[in-house]
């Protein structure tokens, strides 16, 4: 049992109350019968999130739905929970709906667990995403601030020059300003590649 799974499984069973249903979810090695825990209706929360972050470590796609859901939770342990499964997961279409929880402005209280997926996805819709999101978190007043350092930090791991401008003016806010300049220093020269 991997450090994430031991997390996980000690957190649903206190949810569980420790029930048998729970211990046979946590050891089965059937997936079409933790796949049925993911449609059958009338099951609690903590066992559709121990069934899909199962499947999801397996590689199983049936997993995607339920982990975006569980990814948009307003509990962070369960965000994280189900970041680390669809990033297992490797699904192509995880990094689209990674962007698009991310860039909800309704749903912007919980676009932390989202951002840091993109980053570590490095896929294409990465960088472009967490461009939208730090310009917004720019606006005067805005309260996310964690979000918004989360963001400059992450844009400066990729290295996407197209980050240049907003990262630039990230580096006028007082909170921001070292993370800022540090982002800034790793990227390419103007005008050249970006960093693989």
């Amino acid at each position: 049992m991997d450090d994430e799974l031991r997390s996980l499984a000690r957190r649903l069973r206190r949810e569980s109350g420790g029930s048998t249903e729970y211990e046979r979810l946590l050891v089965t090695a059937d997936r079409e019968e933790l796949a049925a825990v993911l449609t059958a209706p009338g099951q609690p929360l903590w066992a559709r999130e121990l069934a899909a972050f199962r499947l999801g470590g397996a590689g199983d796609r049936r997993a995607f739905e339920s982990l975006v859901l569980l990814l948009n939770h307003r509990d962070p342990e369960r965000c994280a929970s189900a970041a680390h499964a669809l990033h297992e997961l490797a699904d192509p279409r995880t990094a689209r709906a990674a962007a698009a929880l991310a860039t909800n402005e309704l749903r912007v209280a919980y676009a932390l667990v989202p951002v840091r997926l993109l980053i570590r996805l490095r896929a294409p819709e990465s960088a472009p995403a967490l461009i939208t999101v730090l310009r917004r978190r720019l606006a005067p007043g805005d309260p996310y601030r964690r979000l918004a350092l989360a963001c400059v930090e992450g844009l400066g791991a990729l290295g996407d020059p197209r980050a240049r401008d907003v990262l630039t003016s990230a580096g006028t806010r007082p909170s921001l300003a070292a993370a800022a300049e540090a982002a800034l220093a790793r990227m390419p020269p103007a005008g050249g590649p970006a960093e693989s």
